[in-house]
């Protein structure tokens, strides 16, 4: 007997569903800061055994759209509530999801769901136990699991109900592979991922990342980034006072490429202001959203 199947990661931005999906991986694959809206896109990993074969999916928290970006990232969540074999549903203390719909979908589908109440190590066991009966209460056939992504605790709980709840079925990748995205696409992340560690206010949020060339040699890679914003000032932010700032963004980034790649780097960065991309369809789709959702 095989198992095979989808686990859909859902719920509010920053509870730590990236934190929990690479907990569960083993492998750095989605990026995780303090910062909410920090996953765009539908990131996937792949955890092989024997007899199983489980397919993760990190997704967007779920927000209310202001630009056309942020439709597209609901647009990966609406997808991820429609292929689903097992929901893992990542709430927080106190946090009901803040989409209603999304909610509702999953209370009503007949999908098994986990839900996931992490950071229980920032609460005490009192308000647990009541955030354990209300998500039980809104939906009775969830196993409720309380969890700490950062610490570990439970981990393991959740992995053995996640393969006791996975369906029968053939692998549906080879079995040698850890995720479906490529490694241009985890540079632009570790990129971006620098960029709101580094950067305050609005600034992360203006950015995008694109590899503009990926050349593979004996020993060291050289790597050409685009970094993406809307207006000059952000530009000039981002290169800082006497371009200290985008010095020490690359030599941050090119540390977390060599140990992602496991080769040497030359990380070469640029920046391009391309006005108001997160409401152009044509910008969207040159960095891999669909804007047709």
């Amino acid at each position: 007997m095989h198992k095979a199947g989808f686990v859909n990661i859902v719920g509010n931005p920053n509870v730590g569903k990236s934190t929990l999906m690479n907990a569960l991986v083993g492998e750095k694959l989605s990026i995780i800061t303090s910062k909410a809206q920090t996953t765009r896109h539908r990131i996937m990993g792949i955890v092989n055994g024997d007899d199983f074969q489980i397919v993760y999916t990190d997704t967007p928290g779920i927000v209310n759209p202001h630009y056309k970006l942020h439709e597209s990232m609901m647009g990966f969540v609406q997808s991820a509530l429609q292929d689903a074999d097992l929901f893992l549903l990542v709430s927080e203390m106190g946090e009901p999801l803040k989409n209603k719909s999304v909610e509702r979908k999953i209370a009503e589908s007949d999908i098994p769901v986990i839900v996931v109440i992490n950071k229980i190590d920032l609460s005490n066991q009192t308000e647990v136990n009541k955030q354990m009966v209300w998500w039980q209460q809104l939906i009775p056939r969830a196993i409720v699991v309380p969890a700490s992504a950062t610490e570990r605790f439970n981990v393991d709980v959740i992995f053995d109900n996640i393969l006791r709840l996975l369906p029968e079925n053939p692998p549906y990748f080879p079995k040698d592979e850890l995720t479906d995205r490529s490694m241009r696409f985890f540079v632009s992340e570790i990129v971006r991922e620098k960029i709101l560690l580094y950067y305050q206010k609005e600034i992360p949020y203006s950015c995008e990342v694109a590899v503009e060339s990926y050349e593979e040699k004996d020993g060291i890679d050289n790597i050409s980034c685009l970094i993406y914003v809307e207006r000059e000032s952000q530009k000039a932010i981002i290169i800082g006072h006497q371009g200290k700032a985008i010095k020490r963004l690359g030599i941050e980034a090119r540390k977390d490429i060599e140990e992602f790649t496991g080769k040497r780097c030359f990380l070469n960065l640029h920046i391009k202001v391309l006005k108001d991309w997160r409401n152009s369809d044509r910008a969207l789709k040159s960095f891999g959203y669909n804007t047709e959702d």
